[in-house]
């Protein structure tokens, strides 16, 4: 007997797979910039890390809610991106706040990329959510981290 396969069902799947993998990104995100703040001195270089940090943690939010509406259960942890955090914790101690903010700008590449690359993975309503508002966001903490590196001498 042949199975047949609800495309709805599997699109679904499709859209919330890509999602949580959006949302470990955004995690991991949080905490590299959090394990950047503890090691940074500089009160207004934190400021800016602490704000990309919070428009991260506004994209976490927003994403478990919609792969939550979505009817998935939202990834709870940074899987295999938890690892970028040590590397960024590490990079801070041994080669100072240059390299930590190499190491995040990176990690804001890499975010743009994601999100930019997986689109075709998404249901047209949830692809506008994502351009509309997670896109503009990650975009403006990429280029919020370009600015800073490239300013740090």
């Amino acid at each position: 007997m042949a199975t047949t396969v609800n495309y709805e069902s599997k699109a679904a799947e499709q859209t919330v797979d890509t999602l949580n993998s959006f949302l470990r990104g955004e995690i991991s995100a949080v905490e590299t910039y959090r394990q950047a703040i503890e090691k940074i001195d500089d009160p207004s270089l934190r400021a800016l890390l602490q704000e990309c940090s919070r428009s991260h943690e506004e994209r976490v939010a927003k994403l478990q809610q919609r792969v939550t509406l979505l009817g998935g259960s939202p990834s709870e942890g940074s899987g295999v991106w938890g690892g970028f955090a040590k590397v960024v914790e590490a990079g801070a101690k041994i080669f100072g706040v240059k390299a930590a903010l190499s190491a995040l700008e990176e990690g804001e590449d890499h975010g743009l990329r994601l999100y930019k690359d997986e689109m075709d993975k998404l249901d047209p309503s949830t692809r506008t959510f994502v351009t509309s508002e997670l896109l503009p966001a990650q975009q403006r903490s990429h280029d919020t981290m370009s600015n800073l590196k490239h300013s740090i001498h």
